[in-house]
């Protein structure tokens, strides 16, 4: 009787442990190359080439336009920095844009000689061709 238990214990720690070493085996799933999706019917070659193309000029329109952002992006920045290393100009205070080679001022500054010089400061920078001045003048 002693023999039959130790059998009966040593089948059922065989057959945990090899349970757990393969769970799939002892849910009843085997494992095996996935079921194969067929497609059926022709390739209309003159219809992806045009889809190809249309695809390659979205593309090409995106990708002009992520140019043109970041050159304006870089105006901005650039005209962002001389304005904060400016002694004579608040930058915090003006809000600056840029729409293609047009940048734009905006918010409020201390004083008229601030005004000028932050405008000089967007003009002289390279690739500005306008300087739109909407900056107010605090007065106090």
């Amino acid at each position: 009787m002693r023999t039959i238990l130790i059998v009966l214990v040593l089948a059922v720690v065989g057959f945990l442990l090899l349970g757990y070493s393969n769970p799939a085996w002892w849910r009843g799933r085997t494992e095996g190359p996935a079921p194969v999706t067929g497609t059926t019917g022709t390739i209309d070659k003159e219809k992806a080439r045009e889809r190809g193309a249309e695809l390659g000029e979205k593309a090409a329109i995106a990708t002009e336009h992520l140019r043109e952002a970041a050159h304006e992006t870089t105006i901005t920045t650039k005209i962002k920095a001389k304005m904060a290393l400016d002694d004579s100009v608040k930058s915090r205070s003006v809000d600056v844009s840029t729409d293609g080679s047009t940048v734009t001022l905006s918010g409020r500054v201390g004083s008229t000689a601030e005004r000028r010089r932050a405008v000089a400061l967007a003009r002289e920078t390279d690739g500005v061709t306008t300087v739109i001045d909407r900056l107010a003048v605090e007065t106090r």
